[in-house]
C-alpha cells in the first residue's frame, strides 16, 4: 500500500509491504527500511528499524479530530500526521464542507482534560482548537475536523478520559 503522509507541513510518499508476520518493507521518499513491528497496548507499536543494526522505537498512534488525521507520539514528541494528506488538505481548503454530518473529537489516548475551549452552540472553523488533553506529561490541542456548530461538550476541565472517548461533537 502507498500513502501520501503530511508531517509538519511536509508531504512524504510512504510505501508499506508486508514480507512476513510482523515484518514490513517500508519505503519513505525512496529510502527503503526493514521494520519489525509489534502492537503494544491499544495505540502503541514497538518498531525495530533496519533489523539488528537498527534502532528500536516505542510509537503511539491514535486517531485525532479529522478524517485521516492521526496523533503520533515518538521519542517524547507528539506530531499530527495526515494520511493521504492531499485529500485532507483539499477538504480543509473548502472550509470543512466535505466533512458531512456530525463529527466527534475523541481522546487520542488516556489523559486528563486541561481546558475546554468551546461550549455547546458555539460556531467553530475547521481545525479550530476545541479541547486540550494532557497525556504523558504533554498537552495535546485537539481541533475541530470541520466548520460547524458545537452540538455537545461531553467533558469538563479536570476530567480523566480514556482513549477513544468522545469529547466534543460538531454538527
Amino acid at each position: 500500500m502507498t500513502f501520501d503522509i503530511g508531517v509538519n507541513g511536509r508531504n512524504r510518499l510512504v510505501s508499506v509491504e508486508r514480507v512476513a508476520a510482523g515484518r514490513y518493507r517500508v519505503v519513505v521518499d525512496g529510502r527503503p527500511h526493514d521494520v519489525d513491528a509489534a502492537r503494544v497496548g491499544s495505540f502503541g507499536l514497538s518498531l525495530l528499524l533496519d533489523g539488528d543494526s537498527g534502532v528500536s522505537r516505542e510509537v503511539q498512534v491514535a486517531p485525532a479530530g479529522g478524517p485521516g488525521e492521526m496523533l503520533v507520539r515518538i521519542d517524547g514528541r507528539t506530531v499530527t500526521v495526515l494520511v493521504n494528506g492531499h485529500r485532507t488538505v483539499r477538504a480543509a481548503a473548502d472550509g470543512g464542507t466535505l466533512a458531512r454530518g456530525k463529527q466527534a473529537v475523541v481522546a487520542p489516548m488516556p489523559g486528563r482534560v486541561v481546558r475546554v475551549l468551546v461550549a455547546a452552540g458555539d460556531v467553530v472553523t475547521v481545525r479550530q482548537a476545541v479541547v486540550v488533553v494532557e497525556a504523558m506529561k504533554m498537552e495535546n490541542e485537539l481541533r475541530s475536523p470541520k466548520a460547524g456548530r458545537v452540538k455537545e461538550v461531553a467533558v469538563a476541565a479536570g476530567a480523566s478520559v480514556e482513549a477513544g472517548r468522545v469529547l466534543v461533537v460538531i454538527e
